[in-house]
């Protein structure tokens, strides 16, 4: 009997590992996981209604279009339901746009630090990861990451405001970027924290998408809302990657 494993992708040798924040433990006190910026409060008493009564229909599939929630998106923010997608959490819908875009021999592009998620997701695809640090003042630089753009690039991602340093970038830095990245480069504006945001200078990715074809929004229901553990996000993007 023969003694070797299964083989696996060779992409997936040395993916970090995600680390999500401490549970609390057994019988202490209440906890919350400020690493993962866990909303301390509960979730609205409309939301519990609504979660108690869907309890009664867990013995059947749910709609894999998500019809309901699609219409309310679509009418939310006036665009049609051809350019919206969802998915486990914005995290979920990233890690789709990766796998649409980028395999082996193409390039993602991200500002580090950011988002945890990034460096696995791209591995995951068989991409490869291209980092470009923060400035000293821990924001995107922009010029560096459009700097980094070769023909093998296949997406970026441009977190406002970015996780975990809470900076931003402004709308005018922003569009010069824009106007630098070809026009069959994936843009990926992930506002998981909009919702956050008090900065007038700071542009709603929305407004962007509409101008751009190559621009696509990432928002989520886990932070603001305070439903991470529903799992639900979404994108906003012109078809075909909607």
């Amino acid at each position: 009997m023969s003694e070797t494993s299964p083989k696996l992708r060779a992409e997936l040798e040395g993916i970090p590992t995600y680390k999500p924040g401490k549970p609390a433990a057994a019988g202490g006190p209440v906890a919350y996981k400020l690493s993962s910026n866990e909303n301390p409060y509960p979730p609205l008493p409309g939301v519990m209604e609504t979660v108690a009564a869907a309890a009664s229909s867990f013995n059947r599939y749910p709609d894999m279009a998500c019809t309901g929630l699609m219409n309310e998106l679509s009418e939310r923010f006036a665009v049609p339901l051809s350019d919206l997608a969802t998915g486990t959490g914005s995290v979920g819908v990233a890690q789709q746009l990766v796998q649409a875009t980028s395999g082996p021999g193409d390039e993602v592009i991200y500002a580090w630090r950011s988002f945890e998620a990034y460096p696995i997701i791209t591995r995951i695809s068989g991409a490869k990861a291209v980092q470009v640090p923060l400035t000293p003042g821990d924001v995107h630089d922009l010029d560096a990451m459009a700097d980094a753009i070769t023909d093998r690039t296949r997406l970026i991602f441009v977190c406002n405001p970015n996780n975990p340093t809470g900076t931003v970038v402004r709308r005018a830095e922003l569009e010069r970027f824009l106007d630098r990245v070809p026009s069959d480069v994936l843009v990926v504006l992930d506002e998981a924290y909009r919702e956050f945001i008090r900065d007038v200078e700071v542009p709603d990715g929305v407004e962007l998408y509409r101008e751009r074809p190559n621009v696509c929004v990432l928002r989520t229901f886990s932070k603001a809302y305070g439903l991470a553990g529903l799992r639900v996000g979404f994108a906003i993007a012109h078809e075909p990657v909607g």
